[in-house]
């Protein structure tokens, strides 16, 4: 028998209220490629973690909390960026079907590529995703460069293949202010999204400074102007 394949696990919270429908099992995954200037979870960006896990190791702790579920919750996936561990998070979603759990992904869509051997393996983990909680972190390209370090051409292009292929979609953007809140780009924030078809739900989240301690206990510089911080 081969061996499974292990996560890389940055922290689990078990019992999810806003990571996609109903109440949430959520394993939050090590890795990112994009260094969101606001992002509050820097301590995800290393791929490396002490916690290792088996997709069956996950799901046998996730289904203690089963009972609290109800009829839409189940299991989220979240980061990081889980698509850059998207072996396992593709036999994590295959054991989960295989025990009728419901899944949902929290992907920005950074590694998403149409060119093999990623894009046949996005092709399954959709058909055995429920829901994509799907971050658009800023619409114009050359801004998303600025923003994160990467361009978003990728990223809309996943956007649109999932609404093409019936995934059901959560939309979810940060509001930063002077950096993705002008009225010109919301507006093409929404102009994009009214040509997916399988959009559920639009969250606008609020920008907050939680997080920025971690930079610097990572020795990372916090590149948002410190008036941003109180």
């Amino acid at each position: 028998m081969a061996e499974q394949i292990k996560g890389a696990i940055h922290s689990i919270e078990t019992f999810g209220c806003v990571d996609g429908p109903g109440v949430r099992f959520v394993i939050f995954l090590k890795g990112c490629h994009m260094r969101c200037r606001y992002c509050h979870n820097p301590d995800t960006w290393d791929l490396r973690s002490d916690d290792m896990r088996t997709a069956s190791e996950l799901l046998d702790f996730a289904e203690r909390y089963r009972e609290y579920w109800g009829d839409e919750g189940g299991i989220t996936v979240s980061g990081g960026d889980p698509l850059v561990q998207i072996d396992f998070v593709l036999e994590l979603f295959r054991e989960a079907k295989a025990r009728g759990i419901n899944t949902c992904l929290d992907t920005s869509a950074q590694p998403f590529t149409r060119e093999e051997p990623f894009f046949s393996k996005f092709e399954e983990l959709a058909k055995l995703t429920d829901t994509v909680l799907f971050d658009i972190k800023e619409i114009d390209d050359e801004k998303h460069k600025k923003l994160t370090g990467w361009s978003n051409k990728n990223i809309l292009d996943c956007a649109r293949y999932l609404s093409d292929h019936g995934v059901s979609m959560w939309i979810r953007h940060v509001l930063v202010p002077g950096l993705t809140d002008s009225d010109e780009e919301l507006y093409a924030t929404r102009a994009f999204i009214d040509t997916l078809k399988t959009v559920k739900k639009v969250e606008v989240l609020p920008y907050h400074t939680l997080g920025t301690f971690k930079y610097e206990k990572l020795g990372i510089p916090y590149t948002l102007p410190s008036s941003m911080r109180n």
